[in-house]
């Protein structure tokens, strides 16, 4: 059965769901993120077979995440770097970090984020650039943005009503959420 694709669906989610979506992706970013750039580093560090291995590098490179970079001609050898769109990925790896921290570490977390200076533990929170609101419900709702097909509206026209208004005063669409 061929997985159904959802590169060209109107959902930022879903078409980013198409580049890392696939849970290989996810764990070789993260060790991009750590500073792993070879073939090798990323099979140890996630025991991945050599084969899905190299699928997963190329859906990542040609997804503009990883640079495919030669490093030896003899015997030919790539390093895989991280692109502007591959470190934009960061925030998404700190989330599932702290998500998992939070709901799937009975034991205690394994991995912390920490201010490299001090060693304080950070607990990452996700906040409105402009604002510095934290980006929570009922202040913050999604709605549709100025690309948004009438599919997308009628979906979002369709929601409960307290998952459509704005905050008092403010408006739905307004970048940067309600104001």
């Amino acid at each position: 059965m061929q997985r159904k694709s959802f590169g060209n669906m109107p959902c930022p989610i879903a078409r980013s769901l198409e580049r890392v979506g696939e849970w290989w992706s996810i764990l070789i970013l993260r060790d991009a993120l750590h500073g792993f750039t070879r073939f090798d580093q990323f099979q140890k560090s996630l025991g991945i077979a050599p084969n899905m291995l190299t699928r997963r590098l190329n859906a990542l490179v040609e997804a503009e995440l990883l640079e495919r970079r030669r490093y030896s001609e003899h015997p030919p050898r790539d390093e895989y770097v991280l692109t502007a769109r591959g470190r934009d990925f960061r925030p998404v790896i700190v989330a599932l970090l702290a998500w998992g921290n939070k709901h799937f570490a009975p034991e205690g977390a394994s991995v912390l984020l920490v201010d490299a200076r001090t060693g304080r533990e950070a607990d990452p929170i996700l906040v409105d650039r402009t604002t510095g609101q934290l980006l929570e419900a009922p202040a913050y709702v999604y709605a549709p943005g100025p690309a948004a097909g009438a599919r997308t509206r009628r979906k979002f026209a369709e929601r409960p009503p307290a998952m459509r208004k704005p905050a008092p005063g403010g408006r739905i669409g307004h970048k940067g959420g309600a104001k």
